[in-house]
């Protein structure tokens, strides 16, 4: 049988414990495994790898194509980068696949009837880490949500559904708010739905639906959703389970792929034999099957699930009443390889089958885009932050090619006609559009942009105005 090479990262804090004990249970099940060593996260934060992985690394997880990590430690401040996130962008593993189950009666859960798959856009949203500050009161992030980047996601959940047996899928979003950025993902996701009319479909908005995924959770089966959303929910599922302890992950590309555990590097039990090692071992096993292993994945997957239904529990989901024993990692690794070709018998044993997911999103014919306008943002603290003393100078100060339409403060219409209460911050946005139903131009924006600075306005940021066929492109404040 040929050997699949694979990378491997023992990672910070209890990773190295954890990565023994679920590369001892791969050894001792005959995986057809063999793998490369790379050293990422805190040591080489603090060396001077912002990073946290080394040029040299790159070169391995880029051959060997499939990474298995163990969580590491970012350092706070200093301008550390998440590794986590430097990774799945850098090698576009656009899908995170997070499978939530619970394992009742063996494992204490509220809700034993949980068995969902959460997929995660991977890739953009508020995740691309793109801030700043602007003003001494403001800062801002960008949120980026790409057609073909929404496309892909959703249409790699109705894949995954389709494939393993799923019949539903539920799309999450904040659009009654966000209505450009995540009215995108919905609209996109309404399209795609259509085209898998063997899969039921729905929406709900972010808020609720996380409320019911706390509350109700067997009623999900896969939830696709946006980047940060994603990520709460995961948590929210792994813990309503049982345990964050039991969660694994996978993050897919197009030929690419990392398997991680969902939960941290856990720094003040590191080195005391205590750490459950299944949130990593699970993520092995989804690298099997990723792998085309699917029988040994089977073998691992069922011998954890007799281990589970003994009562040899980690700390984390021992409980009095439930558990048999508490054990600590190396005990519970040992008890995994002394079931291996075991199946449990409450439990429902794992049978996984080949099949790999591709995702070719269409292409589309782009919009025409007019420009219409342009938001010019200000840094500006002058007379009492007097919103109508700010909009007349603006005004006098304007070419007679622009009209100012509206001035907001933190998004709240404050000019014409803005109300009193409201709380003004040094940070201004101040629309601007062609007067008199004229063409806007990127030449006549640098002229406004010229006239304002010179009467002493300060420009901190621009964003100009489009509409695409014909559909505007940008929000309406507050008010409007």
């Amino acid at each position: 049988m040929a050997l699949k090479r694979i990378t491997v990262a023992h990672g910070d804090g209890i990773g190295p414990e954890i990565m023994d004990a679920t590369l001892r249970i791969l050894k001792a099940a005959k995986a057809p495994i063999e793998y490369d060593e790379i050293p990422i996260g805190e040591n080489l934060y603090k060396s001077g790898e912002t990073t946290g992985i080394g040029p040299e690394s790159w070169d391995i997880i880029r051959r060997n194509k499939v990474l298995l990590k163990a969580p590491i430690t970012t350092p706070l401040g200093g301008g550390y980068k998440s590794l986590n996130v430097t990774i799945r962008t850098t090698l576009n593993l656009f899908a995170n696949v997070r499978p939530v189950k619970s394992y009742a009666p063996f494992v204490a859960s509220p809700h034993p009837g949980i068995n969902m798959v959460i997929i995660r856009e991977n890739e953009e949203d508020l995740y691309t880490g793109i801030e700043h500050r602007q003003t001494d009161e403001v800062t801002q992030v960008l949120k980026l949500i790409s057609r073909p980047g929404s496309e892909r996601i959703i249409r790699y959940a109705f894949e995954y559904a389709r494939l393993y047996g799923r019949k539903r899928v539920t799309c999450m979003t904040k659009d009654n708010i966000m209505k450009i950025t995540d009215g995108r993902f919905h609209r996109v996701f309404e399209r795609i739905a259509a085209q898998y009319p063997d899969i039921q479909s729905d929406h709900q908005i972010i808020d609720i639906g996380a409320a019911r995924l706390a509350a109700q959770p067997e009623r999900f089966d896969v939830i696709v959703t946006l980047n940060l959303y994603g990520d709460i929910l995961s948590d929210i599922a792994a813990q309503v389970s049982g345990s964050v302890g039991l969660a694994g992950s996978a993050n897919v590309g197009t030929d690419m792929a990392m398997f991680e555990a969902v939960h941290g590097s856990a720094p003040d039990i590191a080195g005391k034999d205590i750490a459950n090692p299944s949130g990593l071992l699970i993520s092995a096993i989804q690298m099997l099957v990723h792998l085309g292993e699917a029988k040994t994945a089977e073998l691992i997957n069922n011998a954890w699930l007799s281990t589970l239904e003994s009562g040899i529990h980690p700390a984390d989901v021992y409980r009095e009443g439930l558990s048999q024993r508490e054990v600590g990692t190396t005990d519970f690794t040992n008890a995994i390889i002394d079931r291996l070709g075991e199946e449990p018998q409450t439990l429902t044993p794992v049978h996984y089958h080949g099949g790999k997911i591709t995702i070719t999103p269409p292409s589309q014919e782009p919009a025409a885009k007019d420009l219409v306008g342009v938001d010019i943002f200000l840094d500006w603290s002058d007379h009492g932050r007097d919103a109508d003393v700010l909009g007349k100078g603006l005004e006098e100060a304007q070419s007679p090619l622009w009209k100012l339409t509206m001035i907001t403060n933190r998004g709240v219409k404050v000019y014409p006609q803005g109300l009193p209460e409201t709380f003004n911050t040094d940070h201004w946005r101040c629309r601007f559009v062609p007067a008199n139903g004229q063409q806007a131009s990127y030449k006549d924006i640098i002229t406004l942009l010229t006239l304002l600075t010179g009467h002493g306005y300060e420009i901190i940021k621009t964003e100009n105005l489009y509409t695409f066929n014909g559909e505007r492109g940008y929000s309406q404040a507050q008010g409007e």
